[in-house]
């Protein structure tokens, strides 16, 4: 691990699908985290790609002996259950962690989370639904929902834009969308500037209103 100071490192409960992802991503990037699972076998499992423990985090006991209150975040990845996601998300409010994202199963589920006070609740399923939603039958190539609206997307440049600067297009005057940044094919990502030349082959990453993306999304 690139440090031994928990202080800045990632604790997740629950090493299912969604806590073992995000805790096996976050070790690959030399981010320090500890896995926390009350299923032994599955403990085990783990245990040889990433720091975890087994142990119970619906108790403020056990969550004081693993040093839980020494993270600067935590993940609440506990699905199966709603009273031991709720349980493990009060109990890290409690003890005062600074950022914790917890998982929801339902609509129902991510507003108690959200009273009992998780900083970011998200609801995996429902997600990645609206994402590929927006990705059908258009030019939408990934779609994400940042808040109340604004929404970033990569997309497929519409014919319109080919072969014109960006300052020519004014697409924030035509369309309230803004231009961030370009990816042509073979090279690296590029910000994008007033002197950007949209090419036919190039992805856009574009942000905006939702609905505005989506109707620039759907010019031919």
């Amino acid at each position: 691990m690139a440090s031994n100071d928990s202080s800045a490192g990632v604790i997740v409960f629950g090493l299912g699908r969604f806590g073992s992802a995000i805790a096996d991503t976050l070790d690959n990037m030399d981010v320090e985290v500890l896995g926390v699972e009350r299923d032994p076998a599955v403990v085990e499992r783990w245990s040889k790609r990433i720091p975890c423990v087994e142990a119970d985090g619906t108790d403020p006991r056990a969550l004081e002996q693993i040093g839980a209150q020494d993270f600067s975040a935590a993940v609440v990845g506990v699905g199966t259950s709603l009273e031991a996601s709720v349980l493990i998300t009060g109990n890290l409010v409690d003890i005062g962690v600074k950022e914790i994202w917890a998982k929801a199963t339902s609509v129902e589920h991510k507003r108690i989370l959200e009273r009992i006070g998780a900083h970011h609740v998200v609801l995996p399923e429902a997600e990645a639904g609206a994402r590929i939603a927006h990705s059908v039958g258009g030019n939408m190539l990934d779609y994400i929902e940042i808040e109340d609206g604004f929404t970033i997307v990569k997309m497929r440049a519409p014919r319109e834009t080919h072969h014109f600067t960006l300052d020519k297009l004014d697409l924030q005057g035509s369309y309230g969308v803004h231009v961030i940044g370009v990816k042509r094919a073979g090279e690296e990502f590029e910000y994008a500037n007033a002197d950007t030349v949209v090419g036919p082959e190039d992805l856009l990453v574009v942000a905006g209103e939702g609905e505005l993306l989506e109707r620039f999304s759907q010019r031919p």
